[in-house]
């Protein structure tokens, strides 16, 4: 499954890199739901650091193996992280960084606010990113106060002109108001098997391949085809549907009007 608008990852990658000389990213998911796939995201990590990728964010998994391959070229690694044993384990395997993915976050949030995060994890040393419910300045602006290095948005630059979402989905997002999360329901027999220790993860890659087929129609198809769409809770600061570069120098003007303060960790 490649996710480089219809792209083989490589051309994909070269394409992005045609358009900008900015440093761009790459996402690795390295649950270890099946050793198929596993050798396939280490395939796909090969590609992207062939193709100049030198910041990678890791989640779900050990980023260890991860960590070994982009360091050895001079690369960073980051990883996705919702509580401090699991953040505590990322240090272990050798990141650069966390994403502190909080309550208000879109897909898999944690549990916490982004104020309780970083008072479980400001003294780890390493820079914090906060990642949810970030969509507007003054947000934006409160959490390099309190103490992040900078934050991780996604819903904000869905309601963008340059994002190829359905414009229902950006509509959406823009006259929504944040609403406890909703779950796919399991049946008696996959909740048997979510028990298990080796089958689960076939379960939860089946229950993560199918919700993002549906969203990915939903997003690309409009309301016609399914009448929710997914987004993190900072659509409560999310009022128009902008140019992707106006939302950017705005968040930025704000920043550098607020100084971070002294006990922020390095970026």
């Amino acid at each position: 499954m490649i996710f480089v608008h219809g792209h083989d990852l490589r051309e994909g990658l070269r394409k992005i890199r045609a358009l900008t000389s900015k440093p761009i990213g790459f996402n690795a998911i390295v649950e270890k739901s099946s050793k198929m796939y596993e050798d396939q995201m280490k395939k796909w990590v090969d590609v992207a650091l062939e193709e100049g990728v030198r910041f990678f964010i890791t989640a779900l998994g050990s980023p260890d193996w991860v960590v070994k391959k982009v360091h050895a070229v001079g690369g960073v690694v980051y990883h996705d992280v919702t509580e401090r044993k699991w953040a505590k384990r990322a240090l272990e395997a050798g990141v650069d960084g966390l994403i502190c993915v909080n309550a208000r976050a879109g897909g898999h949030a944690g549990e916490r606010t982004p104020e309780q995060l970083w008072a479980e994890l400001g003294d780890l040393g390493v820079p914090l990113i906060c990642a949810g419910g970030v969509g507007d300045e003054q947000t934006f602006v409160r959490m390099l106060r309190l103490g992040y290095a900078g934050v991780q948005m996604g819903t904000r630059f869905i309601a963008t002109t340059e994002c190829k979402a359905h414009d229902d989905y950006k509509r959406a997002i823009v006259a929504a108001k944040a609403i406890e999360k909703v779950g796919t329901k399991a049946g008696f027999l996959a909740k048997r098997m979510l028990r298990h220790a080796r089958l689960k993860h076939y379960v939860r890659m089946y229950y993560t391949f199918k919700s993002v087929l549906q969203l990915k129609k939903a997003s690309l198809q409009g309301m016609h085809y399914k009448d929710y769409f997914q987004a993190g809770k900072s659509v409560d600061g999310i009022h128009a549907v902008e140019q992707a570069g106006d939302v950017v120098q705005r968040f930025a003007a704000a920043a550098s009007e607020q100084p971070k303060p002294a006990s922020a960790p390095a970026a």
